[in-house]
């Protein structure tokens, strides 16, 4: 991988919150861009870094672009060059294991927890490691729908990055039909060999998982397996809105709709979204800044 680079802006969790949103509001935002924000340390929840990672050094508009996301706040932004390395595998490496609901998430060098559903997640190149907020909070929300007795018999799992949640949704309902994807073909790979690694089977038959990679739900295999009694999606809260009557049109009545990625702050403007598509609160859950809600289609529309 070639040397990549990163702007960094040193900020406020408020003024951080508020350029992630920018972020998601921006529709001609660069696609290769990644945007990052998180708290410097556990014991400084008040202080976060935002940074972008681009392929080249960013030029004089480029640094511009950036420092809009932060409308009048815009602070001092330092330009760091990036080593040859998966920023992402780097950044997920000595990770501790995660406890969420009965899922027990850890890298492989860290035993396994037998009270516990366990699943080894390597750092890879995908998101979904359980150690994002949203990722923990969706474990969780799987485990909570299974005790309040969700039956599940067909679900999927859209911008799935490791498999992760799929995973967690085929032990909880081992007789459904299990189909994931994700937009990002690197996630193809790394589904299959986590796949291997926690012995999930690939197939089209009951308890086995395909793994296709779709914009979306634009993909012939996604609408013919479809539609969905168990409808995950952990993405970003632009897509949920803007993705909100192709997912409502793949969700059977009276389906249960899981939807992660989204700000607190972002709630209202998503929870709109599928209103007015004929769903309506089940659950809903908020881990650090983020939230998880767990919505259910009506029956009659």
């Amino acid at each position: 991988m070639a040397d990549s680079w990163k702007i960094v802006a040193e900020v406020s969790k408020d003024v951080a919150r508020a350029a992630l949103v920018a972020h998601e509001d921006a529709i001609d935002w660069p696609s290769q861009w990644i945007v990052t924000g998180m708290e410097v340390a556990d014991d400084r929840p008040e202080e976060w870094t935002v940074e972008v990672y681009l392929e080249h050094k960013p030029k004089k508009a480029e640094l511009r672009r950036v420092a809009a996301l932060f409308d009048s706040d815009a602070p001092t932004l330092t330009v760091e060059k990036v080593p040859e390395a998966d920023w992402v595998t780097e950044s997920q490496k000595g990770v501790e294991p995660i406890r969420a609901g009965r899922f027990h998430v850890r890298t492989p060098d860290h035993p396994a927890d037998a009270g516990m559903v366990d699943f080894a997640i390597p750092a890879s190149q995908a998101f979904g490691t359980g150690q994002h907020q949203t990722t923990a909070g969706c474990l969780a929300m799987l485990d909570l729908m299974k005790r309040e007795g969700v039956v599940a018999r067909n679900h999927a799992d859209i911008g799935t990055g490791t498999g992760l949640l799929a995973f967690a949704a085929m032990h909880l309902w081992p007789g459904a039909t299990a189909t994931a994807s994700d937009i990002d073909p690197v996630c193809a790979g790394v589904v299959r060999d986590n796949m291997a690694m926690n012995g999930i089977v690939e197939g089209d038959r009951a308890g086995e998982l395909i793994m296709v990679i779709a914009d979306g739900l634009d993909d012939p295999l996604l609408k013919l397996r479809g539609p969905y009694d168990l409808f995950i999606a952990n993405i970003l809260a632009g897509p949920l809105v803007e993705l909100a009557p192709s997912f409502a049109s793949a969700v059977t009545p009276g389906g249960n709709l899981l939807l992660a990625g989204l700000l607190e702050t972002q709630e209202t403007r998503v929870r709109t979204a599928y209103r007015k598509l004929g769903f309506r609160l089940a659950r809903r859950l908020v881990n650090g800044d983020w939230s998880i809600l767990w919505l259910r289609k009506s029956r009659h529309r």
